[in-house]
C-alpha cells in the first residue's frame, strides 16, 4: 500500500511527545531549519519544554498533529502511535530502539516491532530506532541532534539507514544544495524505497542518494527505479555489505538481510542505480547528478595548467571505467589558434599559463576541450588559502564556458580543502560543478556514467523451501539435460564389472569420478585422459563406490563457470566466468540477476578477461557462442521450473568448442521432495 508521506515530510504542526534533551532537541533542530508552524510539546506533567508549554496527551494537543516526534520508551511507543492513527495525524517518527534489531518480544511473546506497525494502522511511521529527517526546502524537521543544514529551493535527497551518517552529511562543506535528508530506522513499516519514491513527486528534488544496509521488499525497488527513470531523477547508492564485518554489522544494527555482494551489485546495475563506495564520493556524485544529471557516456576531458595533473589524472583514470579520446583536428586548430605553438595538445591538456588572468582566452581554450566526443570536461584549480583572488580567473572561465557552450564542466581541486565553499557556491549558482578531491571527482564522474534505464523486466524472486539435498551428478546432468544441456555421454556403475560393461558404449579416452562427493578434485576423485587398461587401477585408487564414467571432450578452446545461486536478498544469482581448475585462482566473474536474456549473457561474457578465447584468441579456433548461450538459458529454464526448491546449480566447468559447449560436471542443490 503506497502511503501518503506529505503531510509528515511537509508538516505545519508538529507533536513532540516525551522529555529531556531529545525533545528538546527536536525544538531546536525545528527552529534552525526555520520552521514556521505550530511545535506543541506532549508531556504527563505538562511541563515547560525548550520555552514551550507541554499538554498531558496527544489528544490535547490544539492543532492537528500532522507530524510527531514519538521519544519514549519502547513499550510507552506503542501506546502512543495507537493514539496518534486514532487522532488522524500525518505520520510519526519512532525514536525507540529495541524492537526487531533486539528480537524482542512482549511477555505474551508477540513481537514488538509486529504491535508496533499494527498500532500504527494506515497511518505512516518511521522507524522505529530512527532519528527522523530534515526538509530544507519546507524549512521542517523532527531531528533530535544536531543538523548543518540550510534552507534551500531545491537540492538532492539523501536517505539513510545510519542516523550518526545522516548527522555528519548534513554538516558537508562541499556546496551540495540538500533538500532532505531523511533516516529510515528498522522501517518497520515504511521502507526507504517507498520514502524515495514519494520524494519523485517533489518536483524540487533534482537527484536521490541512497545508503542501503539492506534492500528488503525488491518490488518496491524496481517500482522505485522504474518511476525515476520515468520522471528523470537519477538514484546513486553506497551499499554497505561487501566484507563480512560489514555484512554482521548490518545484521545486527537493523535486522535487513545483507546478502551476498555480488548479488547486491548485480541488483542494482539491474536497476540503473549507480554505486559508490564511500561518503566524499556519494557527495560529489550527488553534486554532478544536480548540476547535470546523468552523463552520456563515459568519455571525459582533462584541463590543468600543470603536466603534473596532467599526468596524474590519466594515471588515476586508468582504475576507473573512464576514457580520455583524442583531440579532433578541429579541436586542434582551435587550441593553436588561442595558447599558440608552445603548447603539445593533447587530452588531458596541460595548456600552460600563457594564457592565465586572461578569462576570456581560458574560456575559448577550455571551450575546445568540450566540443569533442566527450560528456564533461574537469578543469584542475586548486585555489589557495593564502590569496585565492589571483585564481578569479578560472572561475571567470569556467562560468563562461558553461554558459556559452551549454556542455557539462566542472572545476576540480585535487585536494578537498583547495575548493572554498564560496567559490564552490558561486560556481554551482552558475551550473558549474565545483568538484572536492581529483580522486572523488573521478569516481563521480564513473558513477554518473554507470546511471541508466532500468531492465523492465522484474527479477525472479528466491524460494523459501530449506535447499539442503545434493543431487548425484548423474542426476544433475539428467535433470539438466531435460532442460536443453549437452552433457557427455556417461555411465554410472558399481564394482569392476560395471566399469567393464561401460566400456562396450563409450569410446576413449575417459574420465572417471568418485560418485557423492560435491567436490570430487579436492578428494582426489577424478581421473581423467584414461584408457580402458587404467580404469581399474583409477577406480581403486579412488575408493568410492560407484563412479561415473564418460568421454572426454578433448577439442575445448575454453572452459567457463556457470551457476546460479539463490540469494534470499537479492534473487536468483547467474554467475559467469572462467571455468575449471582456474575459477578459484583467476576470480574472474561476472554477476547478473534471473531472468536474463541471450544478448545480456553475451554482453556479460564480453566483459569476462578470457572473453577472448571464445571468440578466437591469438589465431586459436572461436567457441560456438550460439552453443554457450543455449547452456546459460538451459540452466536458467531448469532453475525457473524449479524455482521453489532449487538453492544451487553449477556447471564447471562447460567446455566449449569450436561447434559445441559441453557441461562436463553440474552440481545441483534443492529441497528434498
Amino acid at each position: 500500500m503506497r502511503r501518503d508521506l506529505t503531510r509528515m515530510l511537509a508538516p505545519r504542526n508538529i507533536a513532540v511527545i516525551g522529555g529531556g534533551n531529545w525533545c528538546a532537541s527536536i525544538i531546536g533542530a525545528a527552529r534552525r531549519i526555520g520552521f514556521g508552524g505550530t511545535i506543541v510539546p506532549v508531556h504527563p506533567d505538562g511541563k515547560a519544554i525548550a520555552g514551550l508549554h507541554a499538554v498531558p496527551r496527544a489528544g490535547d494537543c490544539p492543532v492537528a498533529i500532522d507530524a510527531a516526534f514519538v521519544g519514549v520508551n519502547r513499550h510507552a511507543t506503542i501506546e502512543i502511535v495507537a493514539e496518534l492513527a486514532g487522532l488522524g495525524s500525518g505520520g510519526a517518527v519512532c525514536f525507540a530502539s529495541g524492537f526487531t534489531e533486539a528480537n524482542a518480544e512482549d511477555a505474551d511473546g508477540v513481537n514488538l516491532q509486529s504491535r508496533l506497525v499494527a498500532a500504527a494502522g494506515d497511518m505512516p511511521m518511521l522507524g522505529p530506532n530512527c532519528y527522523g529527517f530534515v526538509n530544507a526546502v519546507d524549512r521542517a524537521a523532527i531531528w533530535p541532534d544536531q543538523h548543518g543544514m540550510q534552507p534551500v529551493e531545491r537540492g538532492v535527497a539523501i536517505l539513510t539507514q545510519s542516523s550518526n551518517m545522516a548527522i555528519n552529511m548534513t554538516m558537508q562543506q562541499r556546496a551540495l544544495p540538500i533538500a532532505y535528508m531523511i533516516t529510515c530506522g528498522n522501517m518497520a513499516q515504511t521502507s526507504q524505497a517507498e520514502i524515495a519514491t514519494a520524494l519523485l513527486d517533489d518536483a524540487r528534488v533534482t537527484a536521490i542518494g541512497l545508503h542501503v544496509e539492506g534492500f528488503g521488499n525488491l518490488r518496491d525497488w524496481e517500482a522505485l527505479a522504474q518511476k525515476a527513470h520515468q520522471q528523470g531523477i537519477p538514484l546513486v547508492a553506497i551499499k554497505v555489505g561487501k566484507s563480512g564485518q560489514a555484512q554482521r554489522a548490518t545484521i545486527s544494527h537493523t535486522a535487513s538481510l545483507a546478502g551476498s555482494d555480488a548479488g547486491a551489485q548485480a541488483f542494482l546495475d539491474r536497476l540503473g542505480i549507480a554505486r559508490v563506495n564511500a561518503v566524499p564520493e556519494f557527495i560529489e556524485t550527488l553534486k554532478l547528478l544536480h548540476c547535470v544529471g546523468p552523463l552520456a557516456s563515459n568519455r571525459i576531458a582533462s584541463i590543468s595548467c600543470s603536466g603534473g595533473e596532467a599526468s596524474l589524472i590519466a594515471d588515476m583514470a586508468t582504475a576507473r571505467d573512464l576514457e580520455f579520446p583524442p583531440l579532433s583536428d578541429a579541436q586542434e586548430h582551435s587550441l593553436k589558434s588561442t595558447l599558440g605553438p608552445l603548447v603539445a595538445l593533447a587530452n588531458p591538456l596541460d595548456y600552460h599559463t600563457y594564457v592565465w588572468r586572461d578569462p576570456a582566452a581560458m574560456a575559448r581554450a577550455w571551450s575546445a576541450m568540450v566540443e569533442g566526443d566527450v560528456s564533461l570536461a574537469l578543469s584542475i584549480v586548486d585555489y589557495p588559502h593564502t590569496d585565492a583572488g589571483d585564481w578569479t580567473c578560472a572561475t571567470e572561465a569556467a562560468i563562461a564556458v558553461r554558459s556559452e557552450t551549454g556542455a557539462p564542466f566542472a572545476v576540480v581541486a585535487s585536494l578537498p580543502e583547495l575548493m572554498p565553499l564560496p567559490v564552490a557556491e558561486h560556481l554551482m549558482a552558475q551550473g558549474v560543478v565545483p568538484m572536492s578531491g581529483l580522486a572523488e571527482a573521478l569516481a563521480a564522474t564513473e558513477a554518473a556514467a554507470r546511471v541508466s534505464a532500468p531492465d523492465p523486466v522484474p527479477i525472479m524472486l528466491p524460494g523459501i523451501t530449506k535447499a539442503d539435498d545434493v543431487l548425484t551428478e548423474a542426476a544433475a546432468k539428467a535433470a539438466l539435460m531435460e532442460h536443453g544441456l549437452t552433457v557427455p555421454v556417461f555411465r554410472t556403475v558399481h564394482g569392476k564389472n560395471g566399469l567393464m560393461a561401460a566400456l562396450e558404449t563409450l569410446h576413449p579416452p575417459f574420465a572417471l569420478k568418485g560418485v557423492g562427493l560435491a567436490h570430487k578434485s579436492e578428494h582426489g576423485a577424478v581421473r581423467l585422459g584414461l584408457s580402458a587398461n587404467q580404469l581399474a587401477q583409477a577406480a581403486q585408487e579412488i575408493g568410492t563406490d560407484g563412479y561415473l564414467i564418460e568421454e572426454m571432450v578433448a577439442d575445448g578452446v575454453a572452459e567457463i563457470l556457470i551457476g546460479v545461486t539463490r540469494d534470499d536478498a537479492h534473487g536468483y544469482v547467474l554467475t559467469l566466468g572462467a571455468g575449471g581448475i582456474l575459477t578459484e585462482l583467476l576470480r574472474d566473474t561476472i554477476s547478473l540477476l534471473l531472468p536474463v536474456t541471450e544478448a545480456q549473457v553475451a554482453q556479460a561474457l564480453g566483459q569476462l578477461k578470457c572473453g577472448p578465447l571464445l571468440t578466437g584468441y591469438r589465431g586459436r579456433p572461436a567457441a560456438d557462442m550460439a552453443a554457450i548461450l543455449r547452456a546459460v538459458m538451459a540452466v536458467q529454464d531448469y532453475v525457473v521450473a524449479n524455482a521453489e526448491n532449487v538453492g544451487e546449480v553449477e556447471i564447471n566447468p562447460l567446455i566449449c568448442t569450436p561447434d559445441r559447449a559441453v557441461a562436463v560436471d553440474a552440481l545441483i542443490r534443492k529441497a528434498r521432495t
